[in-house]
């Protein structure tokens, strides 16, 4: 096993080979590293290997390269196909380092703690995607510049999360720190909220006439998700429901204030003005580098939850105890 201080450029196993997963192949593969994967079926399998990656649909058989090569295993699947893929990883390849790319962090933390592997766990989420799904979806260029959320719950072995770390950067992405549950807050305002308000959007104007005929940028860019995969887009917000609630009862009850000053022939000066001020903090805001935080030194997670919840980004590598530089 990696120890804390020992840089590696430690090879990857990817479970999973749909748009996040692919991607993930594509990027780690194009940064030099070792990378293979698994996938159910075998289309994206042979569409893999026709783009000549290393793939393969024997679960068990990846696993115990994975366990051979002391792989970084990545489970790129939807929350429902954890259960199975987990079971196999406890039975055939425990001690690898294990990390996920879904949307979720304390569901799938939970998960991961039922079947013996929490210590190897460290959550992962690349904040990246488009409406597309499979293989095809792919590109290596996904992550460019896009947060990817690393875990820093009280249970994280420093080793372990540095490799994510190194994974996350190597894919040209921005890593910033968070605790699990309020990565999930979070993910529930800017993520899975928004899944539910572009179909209620897209439902809503599929009943009228006119409307597709008329449609232009403000439908195209606020229904763009509802584009998604439906199975992907319950998948995460079911399994996000202790936090989506909330946060949909707050726009709901939003809603119905602007629903009543409509009836009631009031301005929607405060609604909208609200809006627009939260949009533009939004645009201005910061991210400063995370550079002097020792991954593994005393009070290590507690210090970069409290960086990330600020906006900080690690954008190269931190060091760790006895780490060069």
């Amino acid at each position: 096993m990696c120890q804390p201080g020992r840089v590696t450029n430690t090879p990857v196993c990817v479970l999973g080979l749909g748009l996040i997963g692919g991607s993930l192949m594509r990027a780690a593969a194009a940064a030099g590293r070792e990378v293979f994967g698994y996938n159910r079926s075998l289309e994206a399998v042979t569409a893999a290997r026709a783009d000549g990656f290393d793939a393969d649909e024997d679960l068990d058989a990846v696993l115990r390269r994975a366990a051979d090569r002391d792989a970084l295993i990545v489970l790129a699947v939807p929350v429902p196909a954890l259960a199975q893929l987990l079971g196999h990883i406890r039975d055939t390849a425990p001690d690898c380092p294990l990390t996920d790319v879904t949307s979720v962090k304390s569901a799938v933390s939970e998960q991961v703690r039922s079947f013996g592997l929490l210590e190897r766990f460290v959550g992962g989420h690349p904040m990246a995607g488009t409406a597309h799904s499979g293989w095809s979806a792919g590109a290596a260029d996904l992550f460019v510049g896009a947060p990817w959320v690393v875990s820093v719950d009280d249970h994280v072995d420093p080793a372990v999360w540095a490799l994510v770390m190194r994974l996350a950067l190597d894919c040209g992405a921005v890593v910033v720190p968070a605790r699990s549950d309020e990565h999930d807050a979070a993910a529930a305002t800017i993520s899975h909220l928004p899944h539910l308000l572009a179909e209620a959007l897209a439902t809503t104007a599929g009943e009228v006439p006119l409307a597709f005929a008329l449609a232009a940028g403000s439908f195209r860019d606020g229904t763009r998700v509802a584009g998604t995969a439906p199975d992907l887009v319950r998948a995460m917000c079911e399994a996000n429901a202790d936090r989506l609630v909330p946060a949909l009862d707050r726009t709901l009850e939003l809603l119905d204030q602007a629903r009543t000053a409509l009836v009631q022939g009031d301005q929607l000066t405060e609604f909208v003005e609200q809006g627009h001020a939260a949009r533009t903090r939004y645009d201005s805001f910061g991210r400063p580098d995370i550079v002097a935080t020792v991954i593994g030194a005393q009070g290590w997670r507690e210090e970069l939850a409290a960086e990330g919840r600020a906006g900080g980004v690690i954008r190269s590598a931190l060091p760790v105890p006895d780490s060069p530089g």
